[in-house]
């Protein structure tokens, strides 16, 4: 072996493992992620365990994955390069889970409405920004509406959601 065949060697070596150790760091983030989702929808008296944890994890890494290839699929077949939400939908439908379309539907308006930037695509500049008590405040009514679409049932945390008010009329006043 010459002297840059083992160099060439150790570099691959190094990025193999640094790239091992990326994936590694992103696993445990998603793993955090859906356990803290795991606690979240259950009730406070349900334990799980480590192993279903796992098993629930594992369902929902290879369930994004099963859509992110379908819908791959579909934005190629549409001769695009970028996935767009309605390739999503359309690969919800070929799998199979077309009852959920809806919801997900749902859910992405509520995802625009809520991030939507105000200076690019509001209809004023002057949005007053939550507090963190009505961000709090908001995400656990979020989480209990959550709860209840999971469960079947009314949502047992009842949290008022102060009423919409016009941010440009506001700042009119």
């Amino acid at each position: 072996m010459r002297d840059f065949d083992l160099i060439d060697l150790s570099e691959k070596w190094i990025l193999w493992i640094l790239l091992a150790r990326q994936k590694r760091m992103l696993l445990s983030q998603k793993v955090s992620t859906m356990t803290k989702i795991i606690k979240e929808m259950l009730p406070p008296d349900v334990r799980v365990a480590r192993d279903t944890q796992d098993l629930l994890i594992d369902c929902c890494v290879e369930f994004i994955n099963l859509v992110s290839s379908e819908s791959n699929e579909v934005c190629s077949k549409e001769d695009r390069k970028t996935i767009a939400p309605e390739h999503v939908l359309k690969a919800l439908q070929v799998l199979g889970f077309g009852e959920y379309i809806e919801d997900v539907y749902a859910a992405y308006e509520q995802h625009k409405l809520e991030t939507m930037d105000p200076v690019r695509g509001g209809k004023c500049a002057n949005v007053r920004e939550m507090t963190e008590e009505e961000a709090a405040a908001e995400q656990q009514r979020m989480f209990a509406e959550a709860r209840a679409r999971m469960n079947g049932v009314a949502p047992t945390v009842s949290v008022t959601k102060p009423p919409e008010v016009d941010p440009c009329l506001e700042a009119n006043s």
